[in-house]
């Protein structure tokens, strides 16, 4: 095994022991009891080689030895159901742990996630955190609740029949174990075998992944083109040159697993058993009727030795699925002060003191910014596709916080106040709509639990969404994703509605009005500008005609702030404002529906 393969099997079993320790005991304790279990159900194997010798002896001699024989009969079918009791015990001990540790990481995990930056979300996919958290922890289950205990059963019945047959006879139980030796020599060659030929195989996997993707994303083109024979031709091509790695990679490896195989089927074994004594016999050193005990006894080991080689195969899924678990669960999150210290604001106001982010590269996004939301007004924030505009409005929703300086409100900087009351100070419609499958009601009470009907429906009228729910089957009872089945501008106005509803001081809007059409885009805005009185207002624009009547504007470029005024006096600079604005209002009266106001 090369040094970065060692590293990388010590960081799984690293893993996958932090994952188990709470439960390591009940596992030990399981499989203890599954082991004594196993040995003690192949007593009967031995009953029953000693009842044969004994009624040919009875046979042979005129003895009767019925008293004993019953007295081995009695013994092995105690043993059998001590076994199978002891078996049974160390399988609900193992259940139990695993009922244990499946609540611990899920509620462990769920805590994690609640903690950290919400940003985090926005760069994993949900499928990766929803395989950690669903499906990871399921593939633990069949470790801690059917590993320990299968593999103590295996080692029990091996580790006994073994010492059994040394006990009858040192030189037999060597020459019984031959295939056995022979069997763990052709799986060590054929893994060789194997983890030469990984390499050559995935990066052969990954050229079809990658010819997939290409394929199924240009589809559209390649019909529209003609081009159907070149993108075919790289896809078999593709395909293909993986079939060939497949086959070169499984033909070395098939052989040596079937020769592997092949050495401890139950007939070789037994072969081999009846070969030795044979010879055994001719040359003096046992007897005819001490080769029956190993007839019985060296072909049981068969199976076990196989289950553990597949259980110890399967060990390498569950590794990785403990590697992501634990990688969830040390997801870095927000710094806190201890909740004695959590601080209340005393006022509204937001105030970004030399703020400054980048990334985990190196990127720098934001560098010394500094400005204040004053209540009562309405600050936008502009700039080109790249500039930090959304990465701004999220440090403001602790989405993730700064590298330096620090975000207050009220005078309290942000990592002071507790996160719910946090989200109450502050309302936010962002350009991802997020909307749980749930009546509409309940996505538009989401933060505000106790509002009444009258008062859901005055927000969702500001939001020019009142009437589009009654035409919905059920009205506010609809349920988002069955019967409510909403237009991406609909869902958006269902989050103002929503901010509308828990009527926070300071208002985020990243793009709020995106997926709304001309008509509703100019509705909402004045709708709210109406609910913006009194509030810190901080609005993300692409198109400024919608923001041209804003107290304050600020030009970001580059991560930094360019320009900051009113409309008329960012005009008069003839900077990087003017240039956004001419561009803007060009394409505004290109398009079918300009907005009012717009200078065409």
């Amino acid at each position: 095994m090369s040094n970065s393969s060692a590293v990388v099997v010590e960081g799984k079993k690293r893993g996958i022991g932090r994952i188990l320790r709470p439960i390591r005991g009940q596992l030990t304790a399981a499989a203890l009891l599954s082991a004594v279990g196993a040995m003690l159900t192949l007593v009967p194997l031995a009953g029953f080689a000693h009842i044969a010798t004994k009624i040919t002896l009875d046979t042979a001699m005129g003895i009767s030895l019925t008293g004993e024989i019953w007295r081995v009969v009695a013994i092995s079918l105690g043993s059998l159901f001590a076994g199978v009791i002891m078996v049974s015990a160390g399988e609900l001990v193992a259940h139990l742990a695993d009922n244990r540790i499946t609540y611990h990481l899920r509620q462990a995990v769920a805590q994690r996630l609640a903690r950290v930056p919400l940003g985090w979300f926005t760069a994993q996919s949900s499928g990766d955190v929803k395989q950690a958290m669903q499906d990871d922890i399921a593939i633990l289950h069949s470790l801690t609740a059917h590993f320990y205990t299968a593999v103590g059963r295996a080692l029990g019945a091996i580790c006994i029949s073994v010492v059994y047959m040394f006990a009858l006879d040192w030189r037999m139980a060597i020459a019984t174990l031959l295939p056995f030796i022979g069997f763990i020599l052709f799986l060590r060659r054929a893994m060789k075998t194997g983890d030469a030929s990984m390499t050559a195989l995935a990066a052969r996997m990954g050229q079809i992944n990658s010819a997939t993707v290409e394929f199924i994303g240009g589809i559209a083109e390649v019909k529209a083109f003609g081009a159907a024979g070149r993108a075919h031709k790289g896809f078999h091509e593709a395909v293909d040159g993986f079939a060939r790695a497949f086959v070169s990679a499984t033909r070395p490896l098939v052989t040596s697993m079937a020769h592997a195989h092949a050495m401890v089927a139950p007939v070789t074994v037994l072969g081999v058993v009846l070969v030795f004594g044979v010879l055994f016999i001719n040359l003096g050193w046992i007897e005819p009727l001490d080769i029956l005990p190993f007839v019985l006894v060296a072909p049981s080991i068969c199976a076990p030795l196989l289950l553990l080689h597949t259980l110890l195969h399967d060990l390498s899924g569950a590794t990785d699925a403990a590697k992501r678990v634990l990688a969830l669960m040390e997801t870095p999150v927000l710094e806190s002060v201890p909740s004695s210290q959590y601080q209340h604001p005393r006022s509204y106001d937001v105030r970004f003191n030399d703020v400054s982010y980048g990334y985990s590269d190196g990127h720098a996004v934001l560098s010394n910014i500094s400005f204040t939301l004053k209540p009562g007004t309405v600050t936008a924030i502009v700039g080109a596709s790249g500039a930090g505009k959304s990465t701004l409005a999220r440090m403001l929703l602790r989405f993730f916080d700064p590298d330096e300086g620090h975000i207050t409100l009220g005078g309290v900087d942000l990592r002071c106040i507790e996160t719910e009351k946090l989200y109450r100070y502050i309302g936010f419609v962002l350009q991802e709509v997020q909307l749980i499958h749930a009546s509409v009601r309940d996505n538009l009470a989401l933060g505000c639990p106790s509002a009444s009907q009258q008062e859901i429906e005055n927000a969702t009228r500001i939001a020019n969404i009142h009437e589009r729910i009654l035409a919905l089957p059920r009205g506010y009872d609809s349920v988002i994703g069955e019967d409510a089945q909403l237009s991406g501008g609909e869902r958006q106005r269902l989050c103002i509605a929503r901010a509308i509803l828990l009527d926070p001081p300071v208002l985020v809007l990243d793009e709020a009005t995106a997926s709304a059409d001309a008509g509703n885009e100019l509705a909402i805005q004045k709708a709210l500008s109406h609910f913006a009185e009194g509030r810190s207002l901080m609005v993300i624009a692409h198109r400024l005609d919608t923001i041209k009547h804003a107290d304050r504007i600020l030009v970001l470029e580059d991560g930094r702030i360019a320009e900051e005024g009113t409309h008329p006096q960012l005009l008069d600079l003839k900077g990087r404002y003017a240039d956004l604005w001419l561009k803007g209002n060009y394409e505004c009266c290109q398009s079918s529906t300009p907005l009012e106001g717009a200078s065409c």
